[in-house]
């Protein structure tokens, strides 16, 4: 359907790491790349789809243009809404929603771990920086949940815009126990209920993450655990 290989394959500067169908049209799919561009495809026009008919993709700040930018830019999951009008994309900062008649910015930008970006070049010798993170949808498209290093995982409300932070680990997973919301510190003086930046364990991480498609009970992967959390009952 897509082939992007180039005929000599020193010239391979872009691949594809991520494609899904429309959930209401199944002519319709979209694929997402290593340079954070997303294109949207129509098998009507074509049954080989090598000309997109939507491009998606964020013009980059020359300010913060570094050594790390495409690698971070790099696309690791795309999720159609349960609606069919939103693309939601995750690359390794940010999770990034996009109107799916808006090429030119993404509708909304949440920074997941902000606090790493000063810590890339540690990421990249630990190899974490190729880390591929998942995000997911809930029911009503209103809430997005993706994961993070030290278990921590980020829930964001697109309504209210709050955002949490919270920890999947057996220390406080105990049944019917209620998850209290994390906060790290990246510099200055360190609250007691605060973790520094610089006490994230980089090998506990959270990649893959589901949500249920009618309920608030969310699955979250840590290592080789797997977790079931579901929203608080009076």
């Amino acid at each position: 359907m897509v082939d992007m290989k180039p005929v000599n394959m020193e010239d391979l500067t872009e691949v594809i790491t991520n494609a899904e169908f429309h959930p209401q049209h199944c002519n319709t799919f979209a694929y997402s790349s290593s340079k954070g561009s997303i294109r949207l495809c129509d098998m009507r026009d074509a049954a080989l789809c090598d000309k997109h008919s939507k491009f998606f993709e964020e013009p980059e700040d020359p300010s913060n243009r570094s050594f790390f930018s495409e690698i971070i830019s790099s696309i690791s999951d795309v999720k159609f809404s349960h609606s069919g009008r939103y693309l939601m994309t995750r690359d390794y900062l940010t999770v990034k929603v996009w109107d799916l008649n808006m090429e030119s910015k993404p509708l909304e930008t949440y920074q997941v771990h902000d606090y790493l970006r000063g810590k890339l070049c540690s990421l990249y010798e630990n190899d974490c920086i190729f880390d591929k993170f998942e995000c997911v949808w809930n029911g009503s498209d209103s809430v997005i949940m993706t994961g993070s290093y030290n278990n921590f995982f980020r829930m964001f409300d697109r309504n209210t815009k709050r955002d949490v932070t919270l920890e999947a680990s057996r220390e406080n997973s105990k049944p019917r126990a209620v998850l209290k919301p994390r906060r790290v510190c990246v510099g200055g003086k360190r609250r007691k209920d605060e973790i520094s930046v610089d006490s994230l364990d980089f090998s506990k991480k959270i990649l893959h993450t589901g949500w249920h498609p009618s309920e608030n009970i969310i699955a979250v992967a840590a290592t080789n655990n797997l977790y079931i959390f579901q929203d608080k009952i009076n």
